[in-house]
């Protein structure tokens, strides 16, 4: 059973930077692209940023240039690394990780960033 839990949200000022972590447990981390999804009060929940297994990279435009996504597989840990922040960019987010070969997904809890002065 592959279980993920992010951590690292919270209250940042306009221009600020976050890092958020997804821990997974589960030997199918290393066969899988991870992805950060987020989802904002009132909207659909929205893809933002893709690593494939072979650390292949893909961003919203909306977040392209200041946002990071990194894995590390002896760890099993997703990252999301959020510079210049907006106040557009609060969400809840969540971590997904997609198995490759059966596209089962699997989910985070989610945890809350706020952008705000």
């Amino acid at each position: 059973q592959v279980q993920l839990v992010e951590s690292g949200g919270g209250l940042v000022p306009p221009g600020g930077s976050l890092r958020l972590s997804c821990a997974a447990s589960g030997y199918i981390f290393n066969f899988s692209e991870l992805n950060w999804y987020r989802q904002a009060p009132g909207k659909q929940r929205e893809s933002v940023a893709t690593i494939t297994t072979e650390s292949w990279t893909d961003y919203a435009s909306s977040v392209k240039g200041r946002f990071t996504i990194s894995r590390d597989n002896a760890k099993k840990m997703v990252y999301l690394q959020m510079n210049n922040l907006r106040p557009e960019d609060t969400a809840v987010y969540y971590c997904n990780l997609r198995e490759i070969g059966s596209g089962i997904q699997y989910w985070g809890q989610g945890t809350q960033v706020t952008v705000s002065s």
